[in-house]
């Protein structure tokens, strides 16, 4: 009998897991295939939570996290980690997710085997190469060297023909909704948090990018004080990144106020939970930018750039930047006026109907079987 052909999919970080663990399972569910999964081990505990939620194991954990760690040594040792397992178990496809340095360098590790490389995930675009730093290059890099282009939305789709890419480009969805609707239907109760969710409006936040560092975050925690500080009946759950440079600032600048909530980063299926409970969203992240509006939850992005413009674009989302009167005037309009808010929060969700990971495994069995 004929070895089935191998599919490695790598991973690094806590998104990453995520966004690929339902992929997970639909390859691990095709019986034509043999499925191998690698972790980088960019990010540890989160990327561990995730996998144990959705009862995935590894085959293999590079285990390359260092204290502080560069950008320079995740992408140098996820190389040569990356290009040991591909030669030991060599896959026919290696599949990569969003815009990480493991993304980055997983490509860049596959294509050096000559391996074809399937990007999830691909075309996010904000034309500004420094903003966000690194993963507007990463996306970039990543693109010109993969076979399949797995695009979650048509604008991803166009970004990715003007890039002039080779390979088969097609609009899948975005695979973090497929996640999300799994993880939704099991969501817990948070009745270990301090909050009277009955009776308080939620403001859930999330803050943690690089680009935010700094006086943008001092400001960014001014304009939540200030929207708390008008608004009596809201309190403030903010999980704190485990990034010291970010979780220390904002300790020290919020942990003061009786109404704002700084918790561990919350496992996926409680982070769920707390969408589900929230009024609204304050958030840098890209995947909530996703994920809020397919439960109706407006999200104002403290971004001045995003490549989810899909999102702006349908109303779903809208960027207030970073400045304190601007979240505080954008989170009040919300807040203060009922007609605005229920104009986001039912606006259409344009990033998938949860059907994305089949679609991918459908493109890579044609891949394989060519």
């Amino acid at each position: 009998m004929a070895a089935r052909p191998r599919v490695t999919i790598v991973l690094g970080t806590r998104p990453e897991a995520i966004k690929l663990a339902p992929v997970i399972q639909e390859f691990r569910a095709c019986g034509s295939l043999e499925t191998r999964v690698v972790l980088t081990g960019q990010h540890r505990e989160m990327v561990t939570q995730v996998m144990d939620l959705f009862q995935l194991k590894a085959d293999q954990d590079l285990d390359l996290m260092a204290p502080r760690q560069t950008l320079t040594h995740v992408t140098c040792a996820a190389l040569q980690g990356l290009r040991d397992d591909f030669q030991a178990f060599p896959p026919g496809l290696v599949l990569v997710q969003g815009d990480t340095t493991t993304a980055f360098a997983a490509a860049l590790a596959a294509f050096y085997e000559q391996i074809p490389v399937g990007h999830v995930e691909a075309g996010l675009r904000t034309d500004n190469l420094l903003d966000p730093f690194p993963e507007e290059a990463n996306r970039r890099l990543i693109s010109q060297v993969s076979r399949l282009h797995f695009a979650p939305t048509n604008r991803s789709e166009a970004n990715l023909n003007a890039s002039g890419v080779v390979g088969r480009v097609m609009v899948t969805g975005n695979t973090v909704i497929d996640a999300l609707l799994r993880m939704a239907e099991q969501a817990p109760e948070l009745s270990d948090l301090p909050i009277d969710w009955a009776n308080q409006r939620v403001i859930l936040a999330t803050v943690h990018r690089r680009e935010n560092w700094g006086e943008r975050l001092n400001s960014i925690a001014a304009g939540m004080l200030q929207v708390l500080d008008t608004h009596p009946d809201t309190l403030l759950l903010l999980p704190l990144h485990r990034n010291p440079t970010v979780r220390e600032p904002l300790r020290e600048l919020l942990g003061h106020h009786p109404r704002v909530v700084l918790s561990e980063p919350l496992d996926y299926d409680r982070l769920v939970a707390a969408m589900k409970g929230c009024t609204l969203l304050l958030t840098d992240s890209g995947g909530l930018q996703e994920e809020a509006p397919a439960l109706g939850k407006p999200v104002l992005v403290l971004r001045r750039t995003t490549e989810r413009p899909e999102a702006v674009d349908a109303g779903t989302a809208r960027l207030v930047g970073t400045d304190s009167d601007s979240i505080t005037r954008e989170a009040s309009r919300l807040l203060d006026d009922p007609s605005a808010y229920e104009q986001m929060a039912r606006s259409v969700n344009p990033f998938g109907d949860g059907q994305a990971s089949g679609r991918i495994l459908e493109a890579a069995l044609a891949l394989l079987e060519a």
